[in-house]
């Protein structure tokens, strides 16, 4: 059965160590993905808010541009963009949608809708584009769009999510695993559909 997925970009379909590299050369660092421990980088590194902030504006573009692909997705998405439709809804800026699209292009991912809404509250855009299921590593807006939508949403786990999660929200570690948890609930689909980008 064909059904609508809402996917998430970074830290879902990029590799969520992406940012590190930047880090660590930027200011100077040598931290892993397990310092991250906290979603927002203020939280969990001792630097400057407004360094970190002026920084990351700077070097949002490159990262995108340089993030690599997540383990395993390319080979999940290329199935499920025959068998569903995939929206990704990212909280990007719209203005960063050409190095977006670049991006999928580089790695031959094709999809049905790209989203930049330039906000982390999914909710109404999930909502409106009537989503059955959606793809998250943010773990409060995991548990927003789950309790508010009523959908399962699978979060991949990272050290920055640990937080308990009610019951629709699955906890992955692989999209491998992902893959199974739409298939078990979705049943499997041998149904065609040519995925394209708009």
């Amino acid at each position: 059965m064909q059904k609508r997925l809402g996917i998430d970009i970074d830290g879902t379909v990029t590799c969520p160590t992406s940012l590190i590299p930047f880090i660590n050369k930027s200011f100077n660092l040598n931290i892993t993905l397990e310092d991250l421990t906290e979603y927002e980088l203020t939280e969990c590194l001792d630097l400057p808010k407004e360094a970190i902030y002026q920084w990351f504006v700077q070097t949002e573009p490159l990262i995108y541009k340089e993030s690599p692909i997540a383990a395993g997705a390319r080979q999940v998405l290329k199935k499920w963009v025959k068998q569903h439709e995939l929206y990704f809804i990212s909280a990007r800026q719209n203005t960063l949608l050409d190095v977006t699209e670049q991006w999928f292009q580089k790695h031959e991912l094709d999809y049905h809708h790209i989203e930049l809404i330039g906000t982390h509250d999914k909710v109404s855009t999930a909502k409106k584009h009537h989503v059955d299921m959606f793809f998250e590593d943010k773990h409060d807006n995991a548990v927003a769009i789950s309790e508010e939508l009523d959908i399962p949403v699978i979060l991949f786990d990272t050290p920055y999510n640990r937080k308990p999660a009610p019951k629709q929200v699955i906890r992955v570690h692989h999209w491998k695993e992902a893959e199974q948890w739409v298939d078990n609930l979705f049943g499997k689909t041998h149904k065609n559909r040519v995925g394209g980008g708009d």
